[in-house]
């Protein structure tokens, strides 16, 4: 069972997508929060989350700070942000803070459903357009040092690989696929990069990829 916490300054939306959600039988929604205080305050008194699905722009504290304090305080909570704004800045800053991606609030439920099942497996959801202008977003100023090639972090040709498919939102069973190996021995290399690069999760393997690796 996926627990879910839903935050979103509208209670009719924060409503529908209970009950949207909470249809599915693999997930338990266990809180609803107006904004990131409030979703921060459900987790401290015992709410568990395995997906915290927020929106982007709320009053007090908003999805981009949310998202950040969340992954600090609950790193094993992954953060899917949910939002009506095309809006690449406020998703960037989101995507570095440690959200695992965002979907807009126009699509069809059974999608939202799908983005949650995805990120709790450990996968992340970004446009190849985000993606992109992430990428461009990392790169050096001018005359500043160059990034280090990753062979320089002690990664290994194949978890270089990995590294690499992870940072263009492939799964672990896309990349096992690709690679030619079990999903379990990819997982295996994940947990051996995140050791190595000394990060935390996905997201932030990708956003390393992108500022280091290309």
């Amino acid at each position: 069972m996926i627990k879910v916490v839903i935050v979103d300054d509208d209670s009719f939306i924060r409503e529908s997508l209970k009950v949207l959600i909470g249809m599915d039988p693999d997930i338990q929604v266990t809180g609803a929060a107006g904004d990131g205080g409030e979703a921060l305050k459900l987790l401290e008194n015992g709410a568990e989350a395995d997906v915290v699905l927020m929106d982007i722009r709320m009053p007090g504290i908003d999805g981009v700070e949310g998202a950040r304090l969340i992954k600090q305080r609950y790193p094993q909570a992954a953060v899917l942000m949910l939002t009506t704004f095309d809006d690449d800045e406020y998703i960037i800053e989101a995507l570095k803070g440690g959200a695992s991606g965002y979907l807009l609030k126009n699509i069809p439920p059974d999608r939202i459903i799908q983005g949650i099942k995805t990120v709790h497996e450990g996968n992340m959801l970004i446009h190849p357009d985000i993606a992109r202008k992430l990428a461009s977003f990392l790169q050096p100023a001018a005359g500043t040092t160059s990034p280090c090639p990753l062979e320089s972090y002690g990664l290994t040709k194949t978890e270089q690989s990995v590294v690499a498919a992870i940072a263009e939102g492939h799964s672990n069973k896309e990349i096992a696929a690709e690679l030619f190996l079990s999903e379990g021995t990819v997982k295996n290399y994940i947990t051996e990069i995140l050791s190595k690069l000394g990060l935390r999760d996905r997201t932030q393997i990708a956003i390393f990829y992108l500022k280091n690796g290309r």
